[in-house]
């Protein structure tokens, strides 16, 4: 029996691996759970798994929360708020598989004490790695935690990994759907639209995520993210459009061997994968849909990714040749700009501008502990708002 402290909780992945816990009751106890800001969903979650801790957003959530478990006679959940409140779900005594699944730098804290914890974690949450993958890898190997990727390429390529030792490993390709953009003429990007940019032709996602996928900064991330898994250079990191999205990632061997992992398009396969590893379990009781029709291999096709269509892609990959710097501003200015897009405040290719502005003025500075991290975070925060408004400014002056 695995027990579980599930950091996002009510995010798309938290509620995918609560439905797994729901069809595996022998394999998996639900112990903490970390539910942001939705507090309905946590009360109710409360209510059926009835975990020894919860974690909310900020503290008026979290009274709130208290006032209904006691309501309902809950009165033996512990529950906490904020960063601390998170840490402590992430590290409790009784947990030993930690879901990281918080969206952005939010979970970076409670991530790296579980990893200092010694816990296992399935990584869901790309941000962790990019921003301070050199310190939670090494926390890892100093720890001895076991680190599992979640995230569906990255879940792909360890599966692949399992055929051969990583010395023998030539290179690996990360599948990309190409988004909703990949035929669009580059002479329209400037007038791509929120709404146009939120409809993902494969994946049904939260927003920045899926902005993310329309700019090609989500696989930039899962780049960045696979260089530190796999220790690999970018060089050895490969990105090919592959528009049905049926084979997730593939991994090339120095014999010329290439192994794929195919599946259907489903989270709750690479969440059960690191869920249950390094056993194998039957999925159907969880899905029964998600047994993999071979119908769907009569095509397949594969590209090279435009970079003059995804800038934000070779961005990506000049911050990982860059290091752990460029890769905090990277991320931190991806999602201010995000944000700014879907507020309407910049175009859609005012995304990467923003990006490649503040990339220019970030120093090589190597952060040496999470706090480094997080101020670093801050700072190129702060560097991308100022250029949104030096951007905003000219053209009004235009």
């Amino acid at each position: 029996m695995k027990k579980l402290a599930i950091l996002g909780s009510t995010g798309s992945i938290g509620q995918s691996t609560l439905s797994i816990c729901e069809s595996f009751p022998d394999r998996f106890e639900v112990v903490s759970l970390a539910a942001g800001r939705n507090l309905d969903e946590a009360f109710t979650q409360c209510l059926r798994w009835q975990p020894k801790v919860v974690s909310l957003a900020n503290e008026e959530l979290a009274v709130a929360l208290a006032e209904r478990l006691h309501e309902a006679g809950l009165n033996e959940i512990d529950v906490g708020w904020g960063t601390a409140g998170s840490v402590a779900v992430a590290t409790h005594a009784q947990a030993d598989f930690v879901v990281s699944a918080i969206v952005g730098v939010a979970g970076l804290e409670a991530t790296y004490a579980a990893v200092c914890a010694g816990k296992t974690i399935g990584l869901a949450n790309k941000e962790c790695l990019v921003a301070a993958g050199d310190l939670i890898l090494k926390a890892g190997r100093r720890h001895n935690a076991l680190l599992l990727p979640i995230d569906s390429e990255h879940n792909a390529v360890h599966q692949c990994m399992r055929g051969g030792k990583p010395a023998e490993v030539r290179q690996i390709w990360l599948t990309a759907s190409g988004g909703p953009f990949r035929n669009t003429p580059l002479a329209d990007f400037e007038h791509i639209t929120p709404a146009q940019a939120l409809k993902h032709p494969t994946w049904v996602m939260g927003q920045r995520i899926t902005i993310d996928s329309a700019t090609m900064m989500n696989k930039g991330f899962e780049v960045i993210e696979a260089c530190r898994l796999f220790d690999l250079p970018p060089s050895k990191v490969r990105v090919t459009i592959h528009p049905q999205s049926t084979v997730h990632s593939l991994v090339e061997f120095v014999d010329g061997s290439i192994l794929a992992q195919i599946s259907v398009t489903d989270m709750r396969l690479p969440i059960l994968y690191a869920l249950a590893y390094p056993e194998r379990v039957d999925a159907r009781p969880a899905a029964p849909q998600l047994t993999f029709d071979l119908a769907a291999l009569s095509q397949l096709d594969f590209a090279p990714p435009d970079l003059a269509r995804f800038p934000c892609l070779r961005l990506a990959y000049e911050a990982a040749d860059s290091g752990p710097a460029a890769c905090i501003a990277l991320n931190a200015a991806d999602e201010i700009a995000v944000a700014a897009f879907l507020e309407g405040r910049i175009p859609f290719l005012g995304i990467p501008r923003t990006i490649g502005e503040v990339l220019s003025e970030t120093s090589s500075h190597a952060p040496a502990s999470i706090e480094d991290v997080l101020a670093a975070d801050q700072a190129a925060r702060e560097l991308a708002r100022s250029v949104i408004g030096r951007q905003a400014a000219s053209h009004v002056g235009a």
